[in-house]
């Protein structure tokens, strides 16, 4: 049998758009010869309506475009389709398998995803394991956990989180064992160093199940925080035979297979690239989907000449660089709707310099813009942020200082920079990038309405550890001389007269990073935090119970700041944006 796996890059409620890339990717696998063609789970929809998948009328819809569009368009193949479907009161997360110009049944997700950023339990119901019910009204048409018979191949089904639960899944206990081809329709989230996990779930097959292995994963940032890579696997009795290269920028892609028991000389798992490189392919992907989707025309950035600033400023250059490589200018160009000739016409930079302003961090601003062909201003705040100050003190007799008023002195000028920056966004008709970091977000490092102010905020889900990693890589591997520039400084914030330093205001980098990994991520008690840290790094006990306290009371303080933070990525296995994994109390003792 030749088979097509099939990535598409949808948008929730689209159902135009998204029923159109499906129709395509299926034309192309049917050129190419393929009699079943595998798309992504909830590809009809998309994965991320949340709870649009509570409203009666968006199952009616989905059924609707599946009956009307899809089905008629398996004559001669099977055809197997994320939807959902509202079925005696409950819904549930279905593959939609269509044969030859009719609806054969719906594979129901058995083990819904709940952990992370999924809350799948929330809108559907789980399907219990080797159990069907025939559709009302639909004769034959069976709604549950079967397999298929097709071109004399027995074909199994799995929908992403059944697969990876090895004693519970449908290729191990359900239907599926008894099958020689397995599918898996994913909606599987990127995350740094997550292929290997994924491959794994491939590999746990081996002994308990001889069948071949077709995957195929959503691809895109489909609904503005989670980015899916596109992966598309192969494999047979637990071994990984092909998997696809991932964050490409397409709107659809097809991947076709001969099942050829013979073949012996298949390429294997694509070799994983490093960290930094996952990275800036899954960020440039995002901010060329936001941009899409969100019908902007460019970003808009206060470059300060720092790390973030800097990082956010070379990937927004970047996606354009690789959307032109990937896709063509002609493609990038309409798919984003308007010209690529001028960069300047759509990355807009801003250094906005108050009163503890230096000239490196100008210069350094100035020389990044300027070598990715930015547009540059270079704006001075002191007059304004004296206004502000003065008109403070006048209305409440009293003079500010640095002495009793450090903190309210430091964010007005953080402030000030906030409205200028988004008129020119307004103008332009951009999107403001904010440049915080998860270190930053951590302990409220952070002036709202300052700093903070932005319609997304690339890099909020990743360290300032690795940040400044990544600026190295950078420099070396997309050859951006001026980086040089931002790495040789000490990330300062530069809101006080005296010499002033983030690690300074708060602690080490890497050690805000174990701590966070040990409270949050580890789950580890806030007393015991001090002793672990003692065991691995070279300061006092007394420094690193004082930096734990300091850390811990920080992050309690300043949940109210992570629930106002702009639009994230989620490129990490971890974050703390409150409506995705960071599910924090505003107060606690």
């Amino acid at each position: 049998m030749i088979v097509a796996s099939c990535p598409v890059n949808q948008t929730p409620l689209d159902w135009d758009g998204n029923v159109e890339r499906i129709l395509k990717a299926t034309s192309q696998a049917k050129e190419k010869g393929a009699s079943l063609v595998l798309f992504p789970e909830l590809c009809i929809s998309g994965y991320g309506c949340e709870d649009y998948f509570l409203m009666p009328w968006l199952y009616e819809e989905a059924f609707m475009r599946l009956e009307r569009d899809l089905i008629p368009a398996s004559t001669g193949i099977l055809l197997a389709v994320g939807v959902p479907v509202s079925f005696q009161g409950f819904h549930y997360n279905t593959l939609a398998i269509c044969i030859d110009g009719r609806l054969h049944g719906l594979y129901a997700k058995q083990i819904l995803a709940n952990e992370g950023v999924f809350y799948e339990s929330r809108w559907f119901k789980p399907w219990p394991s080797n159990s069907t019910k025939e559709l009302p009204g639909k004769s034959g048409v069976l709604i549950g956990d079967f397999t298929v018979n097709f071109n004399g191949m027995e074909v199994g089904f799995e929908i992403c989180e059944d697969a990876w639960h090895p004693d519970e899944r449908p290729a191990v206990t359900g239907a599926a064992r008894f099958a020689d081809l397995i599918v898996n329709a994913s909606a599987s989230n990127f995350a740094r160093g997550k292929l290997a996990d994924r491959h794994h779930v491939v590999e746990t097959l081996e002994g308990r199940n001889d069948a071949w292995y077709l995957y195929a994963n959503l691809l895109g940032n489909e609904s503005g925080s989670l980015i899916f890579d596109g992966e598309v696997i192969l494999g047979k009795a637990g071994k990984v035979l092909f998997s696809s290269p991932i964050l490409r920028m397409e709107e659809f892609r097809v991947e076709v297979f001969e099942l050829d028991e013979k073949r012996t000389n298949w390429p294997g798992p694509l070799q994983e690239e490093s960290d930094f490189e996952e990275f800036t392919a899954a960020a440039c992907l995002g901010l060329k989907d936001y941009l899409r989707k969100s019908g902007s025309r460019g970003f808009t950035i206060s470059l300060s000449g720092g790390a973030d600033s800097s990082v956010c400023a070379v990937l927004v250059a970047e996606m354009l660089k690789r959307g032109i490589q990937n896709l063509g200018k002609d493609e990038m160009e309409r798919q984003l709707g308007f010209s690529l000739d001028d960069v300047s016409k759509i990355l807009s930079c801003v250094y906005q310099a108050c009163e503890n302003s230096g000239i490196t961090t100008l210069t350094a601003a100035e020389k990044l813009a300027s070598e990715l062909g930015a547009e540059f201003h270079s704006w001075d705040l002191r007059e304004l942020v004296n206004d502000f100050t003065s008109m403070v003190e006048e209305s409440i007799q009293q003079k500010l200082d640095w002495k009793t008023d450090d903190l309210c002195l430091q964010n007005i000028q953080s402030r000030t920079r906030a409205p200028g920056i988004w008129m020119l966004a307004n103008v332009r008709r951009h999107l403001l990038i904010t440049t915080g970091n998860r270190s930053e977000g951590d302990v409220g490092y952070c002036t709202m309405d300052g700093d903070t102010a932005g319609s997304l905020a690339p890099i909020a889900g990743v360290s300032k550890h690795f940040i400044r990693q990544w600026l190295v890589w950078a420099k070396e591997n997309l050859g951006i001389e001026s980086l040089n520039l931002v790495i040789s400084q000490a990330p300062t914030a530069e809101l006080r007269p005296t010499a002033q330093t983030d690690e300074g205001d708060l602690m080490p980098y890497d050690l805000l990073l174990e701590i966070e990994e040990l409270f949050l991520r580890e789950k580890v008690s806030p007393s015991r935090i001090a002793e672990i840290l003692s065991h691995r790094r070279s300061e006092s006990l007394e420094y690193l119970q004082n930096c734990t306290a300091k850390f811990i009371s920080m992050w309690k303080r300043n949940q109210w700041k992570r629930e106002r933070l702009a639009p994230s990525f989620h490129l990490d296995n971890f974050n703390i944006v409150p409506r995705s994994m960071g599910r924090f109390p505003i107060f606690s003792a």
